[in-house]
């Protein structure tokens, strides 16, 4: 008698609360399906969590959340009419001559005013008009279709990207052109990726805690998922208070595998980020785990989760930041691309930012020069075909 084939189990991807709160919050500011799909989940999980969500809600914590809901709505209209003024925009064109002022006007006569624009930009209406009147060259017209081309993919990328990236955006597309003709076309346009600032170290490595041997020894590469991961902790800065980011980056794909944000920096900020990596990841052994000698990861706590999951601890040399590079590189991208420029009123609001660069925007859309250009998603994504 023929047996009757089992089907195999499938694995499900765990998810910790905090990426729950967090993707719930998402899917309330651009819907369920638009956040499923950006997150990589099925509908039905955000309505299932969202469902367990509100039955642990009491009523009086149903109307304190709704208040908040709506004074967060309120800040984030105030901040969008913030943004929209000229003179930000339009700042990187402020020095050069009419026609480049001219071309950015049209550029941007969809979102502001032919008179609010002229007036910022120094320029008369009739001069405007007349210039667009004019029966433009070929050249004029190829030029102009290039600018529409790369401000559209510089906004696809939330000003985020230069000349390099949106190169490979725009060959993607279909469009032949080459580096140094993307920059020329920012130029001319005012549009420069979002620019570095200075920030102060975090660590803390002036404690009696063990510490561990030094296992990467700056050989960031990786020929498999979990071989090496890396963790650090940062700072960010709103009107509330500083909030804390840890991270645990697996540098296979240098995709962010685990994350924990909290208004304190201590050891549980650093295990929850690890927990969230091993769930993701579904419990992996050997993997060697990174991070500098500060407390947090010296700890009793964050040491006994290291040896409880068979993990090998590793640590930096003191006072070398090169050592955790990967690690520092990625903050440095959240703060120029997400965080500079910005202000945040409260940690929520920060939360919300910091959670849909990680989750939709580095792991899922931003290229990476380590990759051969495309995101950590994509990556393990064709590595795995």
């Amino acid at each position: 008698m023929a047996r009757t084939a089992t089907p195999m189990k499938q694995n499900r991807t765990r998810h910790s609360q905090a990426f729950k709160n967090e993707a719930l919050a998402l899917a309330e500011r651009i819907g369920v399906s638009k956040a499923a799909e950006q997150l990589g989940l099925h509908a039905s999980q955000l309505y299932g969590w969202r469902s367990k969500q509100q039955q642990t809600l009491s009523s009086s914590e149903r109307e304190q959340s709704l208040a908040d809901e709506n004074a967060r709505l309120k800040r984030l209209l105030a901040e969008q009419a913030e943004e929209l003024a000229i003179g930000k925009k339009g700042r990187g064109v402020l020095c050069e001559e009419p026609q480049v002022k001219y071309a950015f006007m049209r550029t941007h006569a969809p979102a502001f005013p032919v008179k609010a624009m002229c007036r910022v930009l120094g320029v008369a209406r009739s001069g405007f008009y007349a210039w667009c009147s004019r029966e433009p060259s070929t050249r004029h017209q190829q030029r102009a279709e290039l600018d529409q081309r790369v401000a559209q993919a510089y906004n696809a990328r939330k000003g985020r990207s230069g000349a390099p990236r949106l190169c490979h955006d725009l060959w993607e597309a279909g469009l032949r052109c080459n580096r140094k003709t993307v920059a020329a076309s920012m130029q001319r346009q005012g549009l420069r990726a979002k620019a570095a600032k200075k920030f102060k170290a975090t660590t803390n490595s002036r404690h009696s805690l063990p510490v561990a041997e030094n296992l990467l020894k700056q050989d960031f590469t990786a020929s498999a998922p979990n071989q090496k991961w890396v963790g650090d902790i940062t700072y960010l800065h709103t009107d509330e208070g500083w909030l804390y980011l840890a991270v645990i980056i697996d540098l296979y794909s240098r995709m962010v595998v685990g994350w924990a944000m909290s208004e304190r920096m201590t050891a549980d900020l650093a295990c929850d980020a690890l927990h969230m990596a091993l769930w993701r990841r579904k419990q992996p052994k050997g993997v060697i785990v990174h991070s500098d000698r500060g407390s947090q990861y010296c700890s009793t706590a964050y040491q006994g989760l290291i040896r409880a999951h068979q993990l090998r601890c590793s640590m930096s040399a003191k006072g070398n930041c090169y050592d955790n590079a990967c690690a520092e590189s990625f903050f440095h991208s959240l703060k120029v691309e997400c965080i500079h420029g910005e202000r945040f009123m409260s940690r929520a609001q920060m939360r919300e930012t910091v959670f849909e660069y990680i989750e939709t925007d580095y792991n899922r859309q931003r290229r990476h020069s380590t990759l051969g250009h495309i995101s950590p998603q994509a990556y393990e994504a064709r590595m795995s075909a």
